[in-house]
């Protein structure tokens, strides 16, 4: 019996030790020290969260409207969101300044020559056979000349888009020379282009009908058609050409644009001479006539038209 009683004296008295440490645990803890005080404790670091009042952009009590009536010339539940307890949908908006760049690059000649690149290859998944006879004949590998050349004249379709590819990549090259040496006409690049491209298209058209109506009243109809066919063959083969030489002139500057230029030059120039050694070869084997002659002829119709043009040029554009 003595035993039970100290048993539970025991737990009396730890019963009220835990409720005095819970009722002391609420009690909040008060700093002693003024401010002035706790700044000068040696040792101390300062706060480096900065202590600012934040406010919250939804209001957590409702706002206060007073009755309102419905209006009928507004929506119901435009004037139910213009009352609302939480959000204020009547308030002001807030307006943002953003600085929008702008950039002014070469982006439309990018498209632009990515226009070229599809083209190029739209033909030649379109017609394969016609660019392996095409290159099967400039480079003369085979002793079956006549045939092919019979072959890529019955093709006229493929013929005539690569004329046209032609009159524009070497229109946006004379462009891009043309801005190079400051020598433009017009302000307007792709305007200039255009010209430049209708330009050679005019050019080459005169020159076309010019020999047929030349071997027409001279009876000599096979050697015109074959210096025609052997001057758009090159025509077509410089169009080819030009195609990488544009994509570097286009973004190139400084040495490597000069380069490229340079380079460019050179193939052009090779490429004339073959065609002037083709057309001499293939006109040769249907008439008579002296090299001197043939070169006289260079000189009229090759070589002076072209000098005349660029004296133009500079006369109307200096």
């Amino acid at each position: 019996m003595l035993r039970l009683i100290l048993l539970h004296f025991i737990l009396l008295s730890l019963a009220e030790f835990a409720f005095a440490q819970t009722d002391s645990g609420n009690v909040p803890l008060i700093d002693t020290l003024p401010a002035a005080s706790r700044d000068s404790i040696p040792g101390a670091r300062p706060d480096s969260l900065s202590r600012t009042v934040t406010t919250d952009s939804v209001s957590r009590k409702p706002l206060v409207h007073a009755s309102w009536t419905i209006d009928p010339n507004l929506p119901f539940s435009s004037q139910v969101l213009r009352h609302h307890k939480y959000f204020g949908f009547k308030g002001k908006p807030v307006i943002i300044n953003l600085d929008v760049k702008m950039f002014n690059g070469k982006e439309g000649l990018f498209y632009v020559l990515i226009g070229f690149l599809l083209a190029f290859a739209f033909l030649r998944q379109a017609f394969p056979k016609y660019f392996n006879d095409l290159f099967r004949l400039l480079f003369r590998t085979t002793l079956k000349q006549k045939q092919i050349r019979e072959q890529l004249m019955q093709t006229p379709l493929p013929s005539l888009l690569l004329n046209a590819f032609f009159a524009f990549s070497a229109g946006l090259y004379i462009d891009l020379l043309l801005h190079y040496f400051g020598r433009t006409p017009i302000d307007n690049f792709w305007l200039l282009f255009l010209y430049c491209s209708l330009g050679l298209s005019v050019i080459y058209l005169v020159k076309f009908l010019g020999l047929k109506v030349t071997g027409w009243l001279f009876n000599i109809r096979a050697a015109a058609d074959a210096y025609i066919f052997v001057v758009y063959l090159i025509n077509k083969v410089i169009g080819i050409f030009l195609l990488p030489f544009l994509i570097l002139l286009s973004f190139l500057q400084g040495d490597a644009f000069t380069v490229a230029m340079v380079l460019s030059f050179c193939g052009l120039g090779v490429l004339f001479i073959y065609r002037f050694l083709l057309t001499y070869t293939s006109v040769r084997n249907q008439v008579k006539f002296n090299p001197f002659h043939f070169f006289l002829y260079l000189c009229a119709f090759e070589i002076a038209p072209l000098l005349l043009i660029y004296k133009a040029l500079l006369f109307f554009f200096p």
